[in-house]
């Protein structure tokens, strides 16, 4: 795979030139330009502008972090493993960070330092395990199971988008067939009302009225929903906005309680982790709340912060708080009176994935006939209210 290096060199004459070569290494750039007869005073990768970035996904950390973790284990030095997945990484973006984590390890930076340069694409938890192994020379098995870790979210992640894809799929559906029956279909029998000086009935008067309204002032109905969506982003990046909209989401019926197992799920995982790479429970409790990403939950887990710091266990602190069910609190202090407190809340975040799993199943069967009742009426009211003339004019005077 060729790449494109920024040179800088000297010509016979003595003169500064600037340019591009598409070479495999800098070693092999820099050998052509001196068989061209120059001097190579400075070459670097190009640095790529496009004008929309290829992002990095959660996908090309794992598998990034899996490979790190192999060549770690078989004896390859950290900066020779960086040096050989950056030879063959074709990701732009990716090749920038590798390159960047590459020369602050090559530097004598830690790891972790290095990483933490990067926060949007290694996250804190990410880091403190990578120091973690770095005090005890365990980086390779950390990297592993860091790998594990993320796998595990992006799975249960997956799961929620697929199994909430079909409802809103059906939403969309009921919104476009009422649209266009209402903007298309009913306007074509209005004339023929009119003509026949039919008397209507009052549902087809207000489907009427409804069509009249989203034909003859579309453009409002256009700028409310742009409006709408716009407000509503706006409105979750300020602090009363995400909280008013994290208190939604574990409030909803049928979805709530799915999302609060999620986020459990998500919790639990991420301290277990914590706790058994050796991080310490101050640590490991402020990471959890960070990962949380519920409000509501992030303020549990500081509450929790607060009350250990003080003295307290883990689950004196979660007694009695309505966001955390009792039976995990009484896991959580059987785990903490046994010593093995990370053994368990592995084992309840695993369950806890699998009652997700089921959770998303019935969710998604009680939404379905839901959704199908709901584009039924509408379908059928508005069917309805077009029939109900046409019956009258086919009765005899």
């Amino acid at each position: 795979m060729t790449t494109t290096y920024e040179y800088k060199v000297r010509d016979s004459l003595g003169n500064t030139l600037d340019g591009t070569i598409d070479a495999e290494t800098a070693e092999e750039a820099s050998n052509q330009l001196r068989r061209d007869g120059f001097e190579v005073l400075d070459i670097e990768e190009g640095q790529d502008t496009p004008l929309v970035a290829r992002r990095i996904s959660k996908k090309d950390i794992i598998f990034l972090t899996s490979q790190l973790s192999i060549m770690v284990d078989t004896g390859i030095t950290l900066s020779s493993a960086l040096s050989g997945i950056l030879e063959q990484e074709e990701n732009p973006t990716l090749r920038r960070v590798l390159k960047q984590l590459c020369e602050s390890v090559e530097s004598g930076e830690a790891f972790s330092t290095a990483l933490a340069q990067h926060p949007k694409h290694f996250d804190q938890t990410f880091v403190s395990l990578v120091r973690a192994s770095e005090a005890t020379g365990t980086l390779g098995e950390m990297l592993e199971r860091i790998a594990g870790y993320l796998r595990k979210d992006v799975e249960t992640r997956g799961r929620v988008r697929a199994a909430m894809a079909y409802p809103l799929v059906m939403l969309v559906m009921a919104i476009g067939v009422t649209t266009f029956l209402l903007t298309y279909i009913l306007p074509k029998f209005i004339p023929i009302f009119e003509s026949r000086g039919t008397k209507l009935p009052a549902p087809t008067k207000i489907m009427m009225g409804v069509s009249h309204v989203l034909m003859g002032y579309w453009y409002l109905w256009l700028a409310g929903i742009i409006l709408g969506v716009v407000g509503f982003i706006m409105a979750k990046r300020t602090d009363w906005g995400r909280q008013a909209w994290d208190w939604v989401k574990i409030s909803l019926p049928l979805i709530g309680p799915t999302y609060r197992k999620v986020v459990i799920s998500r919790c639990l995982r991420t301290l277990a982790t914590m706790i058994s790479s050796g991080v310490s429970i101050i640590d490991s409790l402020r990471l959890t709340s960070e990962v949380a990403g519920n409000y509501y939950y992030e303020q549990l887990w500081l509450q929790v912060l607060e009350r250990v710091t003080g003295g307290r266990r883990i689950n004196e602190a979660l007694i009695g708080n309505a966001l955390f069910p009792n039976v995990l609190v009484q896991m959580i202090s059987s785990g903490e009176e046994s010593g093995k407190l990370d053994y368990v809340l592995e084992r309840v975040s695993n369950y806890y994935d699998q009652e997700v799993e089921v959770a998303l199943k019935t969710t998604t069967s009680l939404i379905e006939p839901i959704m199908i009742a709901v584009m039924g009426v509408l379908v059928g009211g508005i069917g309805l209210a077009l029939m109900l003339p046409v019956f009258s004019l086919s009765r005899p005077s």
